[in-house]
């Protein structure tokens, strides 16, 4: 039976699941708050990463973010302040940051990621897509020898779930990118990883939505619901609009705790800045590659090469703070001696802000309170990787279908 599905939030997630539902027969439409073309979706990495099996809720990570605290440049940062949902969210990372998290998270985190991987190459197959879809692998780049051991663990690990890798010497590494100018020890390689150039399918993704009906509102902001006896009836916008749904799905990413307030749900989720710079200039790069150390991740996009990077956890807001694209770009050259960012590039960078939960899973299903409310939200780093995926498992819960993964590890009214 065809369902009139109220989608908020128009990013990678919101996208993916409007694809799925249209094609199970459904009336979508998408609200976004913005214009839809910026954002997360836009400014991330554009891996699709089996490999990052590890949740950012891990042993010592609480620990070495209040080390980084004190550094403007650092990886992570989590800025401290005075706030109930921030303490909250503060207090439920530090439990998960166990081991028990990481061996629950494994196996979901793994099984999430080859399945929207592989839908990434369906979507392109089936809709003639022509986005940069490459399958070459993802380099770990270290630089020291602890490093190095460090990536054998978890490449050890990601050997033991079945997915496929190797360690590589420095003269390995450069044999694959012979135009690069490398300094550095050694590499972990991932074969199982793809890459991608986001914005290429953003926009071949909306086009063709929008041609099988999709309707998209944009720069309207979603503020109340009509409700009765457990069920969304109503969506409502700040500028007065209203949208009757049988069904609603969020998928507002890091905007997700304002309305989940709203609905009275205490979903924890912090908004976690990312940074990104492009560069034109010919760099030799032809593999994607995280470099370690620093954790800033590049990757060879459809005629530019991008730098990624950091996690800045400190509210809502899209200031650039310059200290952290500068670590981004300081970064770079000590792994690929003949890259340098100019200050052009780095003027222009952009930020993109990612919905991040205590235990580094992200929230898919049905909360106890609402009948008919979907949770698509707080995939962190993992959004763009995860998007398809995403979008299925809640065109399943939608239609009542038995989900293609096992979405107890995904539970929104889990507790940490």
């Amino acid at each position: 039976m065809s369902k009139k599905c109220v989608i908020i939030g128009g990013g990678i997630i919101g996208l993916s699941s409007a694809y799925y539902l249209q094609k199970a027969g459904h009336e979508v439409t998408v609200i976004d708050q913005g214009s839809m073309d910026s954002g997360a979706s836009y400014v991330n990495a554009g891996y699709l990463t089996p490999s990052h099996i590890i949740p950012l809720a891990a042993p010592g990570v609480m620990q070495q973010g209040i080390k980084w605290m004190f550094s403007s440049k650092s990886p992570l940062y989590i800025k401290p302040r005075l706030n109930a949902d921030f303490l909250k969210w503060t207090m439920a990372f530090n439990n998960s940051c166990s081991e028990e998290n990481v061996t629950k998270a494994i196996p979901a985190i793994r099984d999430i990621n080859l399945l929207s991987r592989d839908l990434y190459s369906d979507i392109k197959e089936e809709e003639h897509f022509n986005f940069q879809l490459k399958k070459d692998g993802l380099l770990m780049l270290c630089k020291t020898e602890h490093m190095l051991e460090e990536e054998a663990h978890v490449l050890a690990l990601a050997n033991k779930e079945g997915l496929p890798a190797r360690m590589l010497s420095a003269e390995e590494v450069q044999r694959k990118m012979p135009n690069a100018k490398l300094d550095i020890k050694g590499a972990a390689f991932y074969e199982c990883d793809h890459h991608t150039t986001p914005g290429e399918f953003m926009e071949e993704f909306k086009t063709l939505l929008q041609a099988k009906g999709v309707q998209f509102v944009k720069n309207e902001k979603v503020t109340d619901f009509d409700t009765s006896s457990g069920t969304l009836s109503n969506v409502k916008t700040a500028s007065g609009k209203t949208f009757v749904a049988d069904e609603v799905i969020l998928a507002t990413g890091a905007w997700a705790g304002e309305l989940n307030k709203k609905l009275g749900l205490k979903i924890l989720m912090q908004a976690g800045k990312g940074y990104r710079i492009n560069s034109t200039t010919e760099t030799g790069i032809t593999l994607p590659s995280i470099l370690c150390e620093a954790k800033v991740a590049v990757t060879p996009m459809n005629g530019f090469t991008r730098f990624a990077g950091t996690m800045e956890i400190a509210g809502i807001n899209h200031n650039i703070n310059k200290a952290r694209v500068e670590a981004i770009a300081e970064a770079v050259p000590r792994y690929f001696n003949n890259v340098v960012i100019s200050e052009q590039e780095k003027d222009e960078a952009q930020c993109g802000l990612r919905p991040v939960t205590p235990d580094g899973l992200p929230y898919i299903g049905r909360p106890s309170k609402w009948k008919n409310l979907t949770i698509a939200a707080g995939h962190a780093m993992m959004g763009w990787s995860l998007g398809p995926g995403t979008g299925l498992l809640v065109s399943e819960i939608i239609d009542g279908k038995k989900a293609s993964l096992d979405l107890s590890v995904y539970n929104p009214d889990r507790r940490f």
